[in-house]
């Protein structure tokens, strides 16, 4: 990936040293949120943590990790780790989500990829599906985007399309269904004036059909397999227009709750079940609530629900939805190409680098931080270490995970003086924040700090400097909450746990023994976020960043 042309000679930094080692260590999950009983972080014993966050003020920060800070469409949008990663690698904010589809489908090069030639292969005797939210709220799909892949695919060679579409009422108005299912319609119905048998399939509100998350309750997604794939429903129509207006004139109906329906034909059969040599393509972009879809249409070992009927498809998602799952495995539009990242430049400029993380975030030290690019720049000059996680266990069994192990590593590589940073990434809150299991989750922020506190231990004796950081929130709010901030509770009166990631900042700490006496952060950055975090490191290792980087979040003041 390296670009042809490019001086890769850093210029060096004008007040800060050298050859000072420097550790960069991201925290999982660790982002930064009122204290309270559902905050684990705050909760746990976490010592060091807390001594970097009430030590020097001057040394100590907070960055958005969510947003359009790391690309994404909205400041609706929760961050990730694979966004946290290009960003905190790369040191630019690069398209992801709804702009990198927009940029594809306006370029024409979605319909040039991997993934599209790939279900174009069924569309000479097969049926292309699309699934997804039928809405123009722009936080999961767009219907301007589907009406643009309608167009495209059509003129590529389909030759039967259904769509299978789900109400919204959330982003967007209640009652709004109504109009997008007209215009929808009035699209399918120029398409059938082409010759192309193009109709909607199915339906069925957001919430109460498929677009389930963090699987929470698979019957979501199977009311949507039953309707989509099985053409099985408890409402029947002719139309999707006449079923919308029915089903929302009865009582309390809204567009998020609609019942599942399925279109049927004259002798009351449905028009588009998915059978084997079908292409199926998810529409939406934003991930968290396609991905238990995804696992249904791809995992030959699928074992939510019984699926009844599991036929032979192609099938692609907009997006990949999870890129440590590597879910789906084939998708419409590629991650963004990134160029020109921080580690390439400094290894490039004589920086000798150690990654390390387990299994379930090796890829996000390495293959994300590095923008999307496997393999080492120079192997002479970088050494990456996976440490196996467990595996056969949920990770709130042992939410220790291999922070320890990870953190050992750091700490050889540091001793050893073979290297000028040493890159880690601890998983812990993340990964045991995700089970939703308060007490294990407490363990594992307890566990991260710990390990944090052998690497900085490593980093005072060798006279070096550290930045801790990480690559969005989730660990420090464990609850769903109303907009009054307090906690929601189940029908049993029980708090609604919260597994997901989070919209909070994370923190940024600097120090050791080899950080200048006159570091401190810059207070003239209006937004700071995570792509700033790479021309810092590069200040912390004596270099300044390219000119079209994020500024640096550091500067020098004269002693």
């Amino acid at each position: 990936m390296a670009s042809s042309g490019v001086s890769w000679t850093l210029p060096d930094h004008p007040k800060l040293p050298k050859g000072k080692p420097v550790a960069v260590v991201v925290l999982d999950g660790w982002g930064e949120a009122s204290p309270d009983q559902y905050n684990c972080i705050h909760v746990a014993q976490t010592p060091v943590m807390d001594s970097l966050k009430n030590g020097a003020p001057e040394k100590w920060t907070l960055v958005k990790a969510h947003g359009t800070a790391v690309g994404l469409p909205s400041d609706d949008d929760m961050g990730n780790s694979e966004v946290g990663h290009n960003a905190l690698g790369a040191g630019r904010i690069f398209a992801q989500g709804a702009k990198l589809v927009d940029s594809a489908l306006a370029s024409g090069k979605i319909y040039s990829g991997d993934g599209f030639n790939y279900i174009k292969e069924s569309f000479e005797s097969g049926t292309l599906h699309l699934i997804g939210l039928l809405s123009d709220g722009g936080v999961h799909s767009r219907l301007d985007q589907l009406q643009l892949l309608l167009k495209g695919a059509s003129e590529r060679g389909a030759k039967k399309i259904r769509v299978h579409i789900l109400t919204d009422g959330r982003d967007v108005l209640d009652g709004s269904s109504v109009g997008f299912v007209e215009t929808l319609e009035n699209d399918l119905s120029e398409l059938r004036g082409k010759g192309i048998d193009a109709q909607i399939a199915s339906g069925g509100g957001r919430m109460y059909v498929t677009m389930d998350r963090y699987e929470n309750d698979w019957d979501v997604v199977k009311r949507g397999w039953d309707a989509q794939v099985l053409g099985e429903a408890p409402y029947k129509f002719k139309s999707a227009l006449e079923a919308v207006k029915t089903l929302r004139a009865q009582p309390n109906a809204n567009d998020q709750y609609l019942p599942p329906f399925v279109i049927v034909d004259d002798s009351g059969k449905a028009v588009g079940p998915v059978l084997d040599g079908d292409a199926v393509v998810t529409l939406n972009f934003r991930a968290d609530r396609m991905v238990m879809l995804a696992k249904a249409l791809e995992y030959a070992d699928f074992d939510k629900f019984d699926r009844v009927r599991v036929p032979k498809i192609r099938y692609a998602g907009m997006l990949q939805y999870d890129g440590e799952l590597k879910l789906p495995s084939r998708y419409l539009v590629s991650p963004p190409e990134i160029d020109r990242t921080s580690g390439e430049y400094l290894v490039k400029n004589g920086v000798r680098t150690f990654a390390c993380s387990e299994t379930v975030k090796f890829g996000h030290v390495t293959f994300f931080w590095n923008g999307n690019r496997s393999g080492y720049f120079d192997e002479t000059k970088e050494e990456y270490v996976e440490v196996p996680s467990d595996s056969g266990i949920t990770f709130n069994v042992a939410p220790k995970m291999k922070a320890l192990e990870i953190a050992e590593k750091a700490r050889d590589a540091l001793l050893s003086g073979k290297f000028d940073q040493v890159r880690v990434n601890l998983p812990n809150g993340d990964m045991v924040g995700h089970t939703g299991d308060i007490e294990a989750t407490v363990v594992a922020c307890k566990a991260a700090d710990e390990a944090v506190k052998i690497i900085l231990d490593a980093v005072e004796q060798v006279g070096g400097i550290y930045l801790v950081t990480a690559d969005h929130g989730n660990a420090e709010d464990m609850v769903k909450r109303n907009k009054a901030g307090k906690p929601l509770l189940d029908k049993n009166g029980g708090i609604q746990i919260l597994t997901s990631h989070t919209l909070q900042p994370v923190p940024v700490a600097i120090g050791g023994p080899g950080l200048h006496s006159g570091v401190k952060f810059r207070k003239d950055i209006e937004t700071p976020g995570l792509a700033n975090v790479a021309a810092t490191v590069m200040n912390l290792h004596g270099f300044v960043a390219p000119a079209d980087y994020e500024q640096t979040l550091i500067e020098v003041a004269d002693n």
